[in-house]
């Protein structure tokens, strides 16, 4: 009962997704609709293996190759992705997707292989302690939605809505809107901005399983948000706000109201995705929202004679460049984030 690997072919795309979407290691981003968007947004190169035994799926472990004038060549599973990395059946699939990979990185020359795992699930290879993500239960109605959150942030979302008049409106006509409200965020917060593409081909590639929504002050965008669905699970992904009216209780109310939305819709789980440990604005946010964290299980592998690029925002010489980045204006930012993304695996 040997396992053998092979490439994702159009032939095998209706498995691949099955197999991810009854994994329970499966997560939005190794399914094809991440796939599909990277490849239109970026143009990287995907290597999506598939572990086989005896005619049966066992295993896969979606990758990209990425080809970096800041780090290098790099094969990441998975690029911009909260969560990526193997799912498997076993030791013996775990094992044969490894062994593949290593191989595919020797042969093209990479610098190292970056696992995204919920949990660590390669053999022998290091865990990366940087990352936690922030999953909890939402409650069975909407009207528990608000009682639910921590004291402080029940008030400000509260506020927001009987003080402020903040409303909330979901449509996927809202897209450039949020896509100008998170590149803004991103240059403020001196990080590159994804492309509006990217933005795009995500949504065309999930037609029934995304929501677009903004919050407004005054009539006017004051945050917004894109989130995917998978499974039972919402997923917040694409976020930004005008800082200036944060204190209105912006953020509250936007995530406030895709809880809402999600109970609403028949949705069990809220997956607020992750955050650098490091980075304590938005980990803390998460927490305050009555979110407990948890380590994350990314991987990391080397090949012999290979050293792995430091690409943390804020560390070494990208201290000196995101400080730089911060001062630019926004219509320079919105355009050299969008030509940097390609380069940086997000």
């Amino acid at each position: 009962m040997s396992t053998t690997v092979e490439t994702l072919t159009d032939a095998t795309r209706a498995e691949w997704d099955a197999y991810v979407a009854n994994s329970p290691d499966g997560t939005f981003y190794h399914t094809l609709a991440w796939h599909d968007g990277v490849v239109a947004a970026f143009g990287h190169d995907p290597h999506y293996l598939m572990a086989r035994r005896e005619g049966r799926l066992v295993g896969v472990l979606p990758m990209f190759a990425i080809r970096s004038w800041i780090a290098g060549r790099l094969l990441v599973s998975l690029p911009c992705a909260v969560y990526g990395g193997a799912i498997h059946a076993d030791g013996d699939a775990a094992t044969a997707l490894l062994d593949e990979a290593k191989a595919l990185a020797d042969g093209l020359g990479v610098r190292c292989i970056d696992l995204r795992s919920i949990r660590a699930t390669l053999p022998g290879l290091p865990v990366v302690d940087r990352y936690a993500t922030f999953r909890k239960a939402l409650p069975d109605r909407v009207e528990d939605v608000l009682p639910s959150l921590p004291r402080k942030a029940r008030a400000a979302a509260r506020n927001g809505r009987d003080k402020h008049g903040l409303t909330v409106e979901f449509d996927d006509g809202l897209l450039p809107i949020v896509w100008q409200l998170y590149a803004r965020s991103m240059g403020r917060l001196g990080s590159p901005n994804y492309p509006i593409t990217f933005f795009r081909a995500l949504v065309e590639a999930t037609p029934e399983t995304h929501v677009v929504s903004v919050v407004r002050y005054q009539g006017q965008p004051a945050a917004g948000l894109v989130t995917f669905l998978f499974g039972d699970t919402v997923l917040p992904y694409f976020a930004g706000c005008i800082e200036s009216l944060d204190r209105y209780g912006v953020n509250n109310v936007l995530y406030l109201s895709l809880m809402e939305w999600g109970v609403a819709h028949g949705y069990r789980r809220f997956d607020f995705g992750r955050s650098r440990i490091e980075n304590r604005g938005p980990y803390d946010f998460k927490r305050h929202q009555g979110f407990e964290p948890e380590p994350l299980g990314y991987q990391l592998y080397v090949p012999p004679g290979q050293r792995a690029p430091e690409l943390t925002p804020g560390k070494g010489k990208f201290a000196l460049a995101q400080r730089v980045y911060r001062r630019l204006p926004l219509f320079v930012t919105k355009r050299l984030g969008a030509w940097l993304a390609r380069s940086i695996p997000g």
